[in-house]
């Protein structure tokens, strides 16, 4: 059966119905983005605390300090609502780029149309693999190396015992809160390993820890960059099947080629994921390394996988 004939003429548009198309994508895509700003700002305070929490377990199991510093008072409300924009924006993605496509399919032929409706939900969903994968996985891992690392130095104990008279004040150890604490009564919640006393109808505690040589404080806006940052990088870094993909189909590289140079490729990942994964080279690379090993030979797989297909369609341009 002949291929049908295609005119360009007949998908080519005005440059004013091009603008009018763009102004009309842009503002649908930037509704979507206000109703998703919206909802994450209702739940500013959780969403702040959703991407706290990977650190605040890790430094609850060390028994440290989990409470976060910043250096100036604005400080706190910039980094919130950052956060709560960033959420926005992820949660937004597939309707911003769904817009972004319909825009650029208005242009585009029937054959290009139907690779990019073909890959597109492909590279969605590996960009929302590779952030899950750093927030559950990485991002653990990682806190986990450094805090063990900084605190594991411990002081010597001071041996000499004092001479001076004192009265023996004992603190009483309970698995939790006294049911109806009075202002001043102190003791020791063995759950938390905190410190704690009751005052002005409240409970103030701190938090029992060994004496360490480093000792760091943690700063709010360092770990929300570290965690953007790791989200993006891997995030990108999942499209790889993508790349190869795109790699073969423009001809730069064969499918023999692809297989030949695993093990280039497969060098020049681990030098990438020693330099962007933080922590241990154990993590580095049960992080990075092995899963983009996997992607790599995905995309490969997609390459064979849609030129086989191709060959099957009599549409498409590879079988012409």
């Amino acid at each position: 059966m002949p291929s049908p004939v295609i005119h360009p003429d007949d998908y080519r548009m005005t440059v004013g119905e091009h603008l009018e198309e763009l102004r009309r994508r842009l503002i649908l895509g930037l509704l979507g983005l206000v109703g998703a700003m919206a909802v994450c700002l209702f739940f500013g305070d959780k969403v702040l605390i959703l991407f706290c929490r990977p650190l605040y377990t890790v430094l609850e199991e060390k028994n440290l300090s989990s409470a976060l510093k910043t250096d100036t008072l604005a400080e706190g409300f910039s980094i919130w609502l950052t956060v709560n924009l960033v959420t926005a924006l992820a949660l937004a993605s597939p309707w911003l780029i769904y817009q972004m496509w319909l825009f650029i399919a208005a242009g585009l032929y029937p054959a290009e149309r139907k690779y990019v409706t073909r890959y597109a939900p492909l590279s969605v969903g590996l960009l929302m693999s590779g952030m899950a994968f750093v927030y559950f996985l990485v991002l653990p891992w990682s806190l986990e190396f450094f805090i063990d690392f900084t605190s594991g130095i411990e002081l010597p104990s001071n041996q000499i015992a004092t001479t001076q008279p004192y009265e023996r004040l004992l603190v009483p150890i309970l698995k939790g809160d006294p049911p109806t604490p009075m202002d001043g009564e102190l003791w020791i919640d063995s759950t938390s390993s905190r410190l704690k006393v009751a005052h002005d109808g409240k409970i103030r505690s701190a938090r029992l820890t060994i004496d360490s040589l480093i000792s760091p404080e943690q700063n709010l806006g360092d770990y929300i960059d570290l965690v953007i940052g790791m989200l993006i990088t891997f995030g990108l870094s999942f499209q790889m099947p993508l790349v190869v993909l795109a790699l073969e189909r423009v001809g730069i590289l064969s499918i023999p080629q692809l297989k030949k140079l695993r093990r280039y490729v497969y060098l020049v990942l681990t030098v990438l994921a020693a330099a962007i994964t933080p922590g241990d080279v154990l993590t580095a690379t049960v992080a990075l390394i092995i899963p983009l090993a996997l992607l790599y030979e995905l995309g490969i797989w997609l390459a064979w996988w849609g030129k086989r297909k191709d060959s099957n369609d009599p549409t498409s341009p590879a079988s012409e």
